[in-house]
């Protein structure tokens, strides 16, 4: 910003007041800007512009929950705002579509359109109307962040930077697949939570379900995460969809539970939402109170998450362009 304001002519303390003005004023055009002089106003609305892009499309559920879609270079995404309590949670979107293409997920089966920006990711955490009510921020929407690790290290930086939005980085978690490349930078440049997404914990059953467990196998991501100490900083989670008779069974919790030992993490079970054509199906919630039974009673740390907005598609692995309006 430094740089631009001196290519323009401006003192160079406006860097100082512009960034100010984007992420903490959070104005949506230079002419808000109004301790920058209106030659130099115009000078910026000339060369630049914020970037700031207004959702073209609100969905709102009988439970609170609100799904936004935006319009970016690449075409549309989604981004869920999730009020809880004394929380306000967004989820927010970092691909156009996704290339993972996981069995039981509707981003997947419409294919990767192209990745988001740092910009375009920013924008969704700014331009939607329940902006300041914001305490957490989680990359759960659409797209696999580690598939497009450089823009979100960007959007990281910005979100925690002292200079610009002064998150907590214990306020953000960001949720992968293993993408190993991407999960080794955003281990060393970010101190965000981590959520990684299992579903199986064998490597056959794993690869029917997820496609990337072939290119990157679980057990090299947990091995991977037992080189850090993860004791004092950030969280480790691992995001566990349940399907009734695939991933549910005794075998398959004791196997959660050798797999992970050593390592310092919770594990959240999530109840499949039903998708057209796909003949999987949700557990009964005895079942999944039993599972986290089990996983707590053996050293894991485990919740069962509260579905929300499964009214209005918004719901774990719902979240589609094709269809943004249903």
């Amino acid at each position: 910003m430094q740089a631009l304001v001196a290519a323009l002519g401006m003192p160079k303390f406006a860097a100082k007041q512009i960034l100010r003005w984007i992420y903490v004023k959070r104005v949506a055009s230079f002419d808000a800007m109004t301790d920058i002089s209106a030659a130099n106003r115009a000078l910026l609305s000339e060369h630049y512009v914020l970037g700031r892009v207004a959702p073209v499309h609100e969905a709102v559920s009988v439970d609170g929950t609100k799904k936004y879609l935006f319009q970016t270079i690449n075409g549309l995404v989604e981004t869920v705002y999730i009020p809880e309590d004394e929380r306000a949670t967004l989820c927010v979107s970092c691909q156009v579509g996704c290339k993972m293409n996981c069995r039981f997920c509707m981003t997947g089966k419409q294919g990767w359109s192209g990745n988001l920006t740092a910009a375009e990711i920013l924008n969704q955490i700014l331009s939607v109307p329940d902006s300041a009510s914001l305490t957490n921020i989680v990359f759960m929407g659409m797209g696999e962040p580690f598939d497009n690790t450089l823009e979100i290290l960007k959007a990281l930086e910005i979100l925690t930077a002292d200079w610009a939005m002064a998150w907590s980085p214990r306020r953000i978690t960001v949720s992968s697949v293993g993408l190993l490349p991407g999960l080794k930078q955003f281990l060393e440049h970010s101190e965000a939570h981590l959520a990684i997404s299992l579903h199986n914990p064998f490597p056959d059953g794993r690869a029917a379900l997820m496609p990337a467990e072939k290119a990157y196998p679980i057990e090299r991501v947990v091995a991977e995460l037992k080189k850090h100490d993860f004791a004092h900083q950030r969280r480790v989670s691992f995001e566990y969809i349940v399907f009734e008779g695939v991933n549910d069974s005794p075998r398959h919790q004791r196997q959660i539970v050798r797999l992970l030992a050593g390592l310092p993490c919770r594990v959240n079970l999530i109840r499949f939402h039903a998708i057209p054509d796909l003949d999987l199906h949700s557990p009964s919630l005895e079942a999944m109170t039993q599972m986290r039974d089990y996983l707590t009673d053996n050293g894991i740390i485990c919740t069962i998450r509260r579905s929300r907005g499964e009214d209005i598609a918004a719901a774990c692995g719902l979240l589609s362009s094709n269809n943004p309006h249903d």
